[in-house]
């Protein structure tokens, strides 16, 4: 097995502290990663620093040259990024080809969006004070940034912070998850490969208790973090003056009109429940349809979670719905399902399980106070509810703490923008499930599911700073 170690500098370094990465599958070893500790944080800080002035101050076109050089670098070794995806997330095969591919393009996003970070010209003459005078409005670098990524998107959610980063002209300290670091690990060596100078972008596999050096050392102006909602509002009250953006997941709900297309209403959002075993932070967790619509809607929902969402191993090509990430994830959903059924939710389809795979479970009539509902399930589960008038669906779907994105199944536009104008999410999806993401547009939530946006243009904006130069002309 090949072992992986911090990107610091030129070289991998062996700190001598070896884990075994093992599939969430089957638990076979699929990987040796040297693990970091606290001084390896903090040397990866050291660099981030020494490198920020020079890098900030390298001219755009030389960073999209590298950024570009990065992509080309992923589409070269692209292969080897989609097996190890497959083998350290557990993630079905034909959607780690998918994250690659995706990660290539973030790159390549990013890359044109470094060339267009604009400023203002600004008159200022609005009041008598002002006159004379003329504003120069620019972005500049904000410094040094710490990025901590999650298990899930291993390559692709890494690539949102850190492509956004070097094309703002900041340094970068990642800490990938420590069930997934090895994909991340490959990205550092193919930047390098690509010619990004040393010390730019620095790759730190390290437990969490080493890595507080991230959230409170003052040289880092900036946090991103993906993850839990409950670890990232506690980071971001550790993290002091630094600026810091929070992506942390939600239980995504959908509403379905009977005015919609049901047939394919029910096989997108089946889709979007099941597919890599729910773990995804938009993935569909309630499905909230009118009651004129609901016997065909279940029917045909049913039939695709019975018969097109194949579950097991990922290497295989037909499957969807792979494993949890591991045992205890596991244990949590059928716990949680349990807890929904004694509670009187009614089970419309049982789950199996295999191991870390869980076969889809659809629920209904479920308290909203269970953590099924009223939690992120991060697992392949759906509680779907019917109601009668479209306000009360919209009350439905934001009674919850979570506010990341929603999805809304209807052929009226009054309708639609109703749901545009009401509900309080990050984003509206229309006539598609709510886990619909393209890597350009903004992503984010609003209430606990965080702050900030990702995507190259909008992460870009929250990794600068605008300075004004007041221009007195007379």
């Amino acid at each position: 097995m090949r072992l992986f170690g911090p990107v610091l500098g030129k070289e991998d370094i062996d700190s001598g502290r070896k884990i075994e990465i093992c599939s969430p599958f089957d638990q076979i070893p699929v990987g040796v990663v040297s693990f970091g500790d606290a001084d390896t944080v903090t040397k990866a800080i050291d660099l981030a620093v020494a490198k920020q002035t020079l890098f900030a101050e390298t001219p755009v076109h030389q960073r999209i040259s590298w950024l570009r050089a990065i992509a080309k670098g992923i589409r070269a070794n692209y292969a080897e990024l989609t097996q190890i995806i497959c083998d350290e997330a557990g993630k079905p095969i034909r959607l780690a080809e998918g994250e690659v591919n995706r990660a290539i393009g973030t790159f390549e996003i990013a890359a044109e969006e470094a060339g267009r970070i604009t400023g203002e010209l600004l008159p200022l003459g609005a009041k008598p004070d002002g006159e004379g005078r003329t504003g120069l409005l620019r972005r500049f670098p904000i410094g040094p940034v710490a990025a901590i990524s999650p298990f899930n998107f291993p390559l692709n959610l890494v690539a949102h912070k850190v492509a956004g980063a070097l094309a703002a002209g900041n340094t970068v300290v990642l800490k990938p998850a420590s069930q997934t670091p090895m994909s991340a690990v490959m990205l550092g060596r193919i930047a390098l490969e690509a010619g990004l100078p040393p010390g730019v972008f620095n790759v730190v596999p390290c437990r969490a208790e080493d890595a507080e050096a991230l959230v409170t050392d003052p040289r880092l102006k900036m946090l991103s973090f993906t993850g839990s909602a409950s670890v990232g509002w506690a980071l971001k009250a550790k993290a002091g003056a630094k600026k810091v953006t929070l992506e942390l997941g939600g239980n995504a709900a959908a509403i379905v009109e009977p005015d919609s297309d049901l047939l394919e209403a029910a096989r997108k959002l089946a889709l979007g429940a099941f597919v890599y075993a729910g773990q995804i932070c938009i993935s569909v967790q309630r499905i909230f349809v009118h009651e004129r619509a609901a016997t065909r809607f279940y029917n045909a929902f049913l039939d695709v979670a019975r018969n097109a969402i194949g579950c097991g191993d990922p290497n295989n090509a037909e499957v969807l719905c792979g494993p949890m990430i591991d045992d205890s994830n596991a244990d949590r959903i059928l716990e949680w399902i349990d807890q929904a059924v004694a509670a009187g939710g009614k089970l419309l389809l049982e789950p199996k399980r295999d191991g870390n795979v869980i076969s889809p479970a659809v629920l209904t009539q479920v308290p909203e106070q269970m953590p099924i509902v009223a939690r992120e399930a991060f697992g392949p589960v759906v509680v779907i509810e019917t109601y009668r008038g479209f306000q009360k669906a919209l009350d439905l779907a934001n009674n919850s703490r979570y506010g990341l994105q929603s999805a809304i199944f209807s052929n009226s536009l009054p309708k639609v923008m109703k749901a545009f104008n009401k509900l309080e999410v990050g984003a509206v999806i229309h006539n598609d499930y709510p886990t619909y993401r393209t890597d350009p547009m903004p992503y984010g939530g609003v209430k606990e599911s965080g702050t900030g946006r990702e995507g190259p243009r909008y992460a870009i904006e929250e990794m600068t700073e605008p300075r004004l130069l007041v221009m007195n002309l007379e």
